[in-house]
């Protein structure tokens, strides 16, 4: 090559590497949130899911990872991200309800009660159809739902055997319909509270009792302020990653498939870590003083919460994914 040419084709190869996204692929970042403390399973599982991404990515997407709610209420965050923020979050199907009705049928009684009945759903067309929905008529993206935190329980300083047996207790939940009507069925008085606010409620008695899953108890230290552990399983918590559809759009497709597949691996590990964790945490919580109520009668909960779905007009939404999941 002659001394000319040598200089005509450096200075292309300069030229190309200056020009804008020539060579560099744009960065992307997502400021996650959720409402759980550090030391909970799903903070672990969020920051791996993160680690994955980054590291398929070569640090084109980067995931920050906020605990304890430092971005804002979940319910704020929702609003935000509709609207085109570069933020997710961990929700669930009880607040997704609010925008795409049918699909609060997941978060409510006994709609499923082992993981494996979770993952048959990710197959469902009727639940495909609600993701779809959120995407493109109010700007949710559902990354996945793999993350199950386990089974609820009440957790009040009186036994709970039966549904009678919550008769004027106010429980906390979170503020959404299926969750309020949910509560009311099995027989309690719903009182919404964001979740930092449970514990100071607790010790103020302005709520006699909480719906939770095991491995939150130690981390919010409630078994100072509760005796009973109530083992009504009556609501196995499915959680979804959320993120703008505009944001998530924008993502070049080998990055949306990084976000999708390591957040239902990361999900799928966590929900196995959490159901290896709960017999510990329960064996700790018994040896402090905390009192597990396990001869409650399930059926008659059962029968109870079928109520909710009523109330509520989505039981025709509730046997349509069951028929799904035959």
């Amino acid at each position: 090559m002659t001394r000319s040419r040598i200089g005509i084709a450096a200075a292309l190869a300069a030229l190309v590497a200056a020009a804008p996204g020539a060579v560099a692929q744009e960065r992307f970042t997502l400021r996650f949130n959720h409402v759980l403390g550090p030391s909970e399973p799903y903070h672990q599982g969020f920051q791996t899911w993160a680690q994955r991404v980054r590291e398929r990515t070569n640090g084109g997407l980067t995931i920050q990872v906020f605990h304890s709610a430092q971005l804002g209420v979940e319910e704020d965050i929702i609003e935000q991200i509709r609207q085109g923020a570069n933020i997710g979050q961990n929700t669930d199907s009880a607040r997704l309800g609010n925008y795409v009705k049918g699909i609060a049928v997941m978060n409510g009684p006994y709609f499923a009660e082992t993981i494996e009945e979770v993952a048959k759903v990710a197959d469902s067309p009727t639940v495909k159809g609600w993701v779809d929905e959120l995407a493109t008529r109010h700007g949710l993206q559902v990354v996945c739902f793999d993350w199950v935190q386990g089974a609820r329980h009440f957790f009040t300083n009186k036994p709970v055997r039966r549904p009678e047996d919550l008769a004027g207790l106010r429980i906390r939940t979170p503020p959404a319909p299926i969750w309020q009507e949910s509560i009311r069925a099995l027989g309690a008085a719903p009182v919404a509270m964001a979740f930092g606010e449970m514990y100071p409620g607790l010790q103020q008695r302005a709520i006699d009792g909480v719906e939770l899953v095991w491995n939150n108890i130690p981390a919010g230290r409630f078994n100072e302020v509760l005796r009973y552990a109530n083992e009504t399983r009556h609501i196995l918590l499915i959680n979804f990653q959320v993120v703008s559809a505009r944001w998530f759009q924008r993502l070049p497709g080998d990055y949306q498939a990084a976000l999708v597949e390591e957040c239902r691996k990361a999900g799928q590990e966590t929900s196995r870590r959490i159901v290896e964790l709960e017999d510990k945490v329960r064996a700790d919580l018994k040896a402090k003083g905390m009192t597990v109520v396990s001869d409650v009668d399930i059926e008659a909960f059962k029968r109870a919460g079928a109520r909710a779905y009523e109330v509520l007009g989505i039981t025709d939404a509730l046997a349509a994914v069951r028929r799904d999941m035959r």
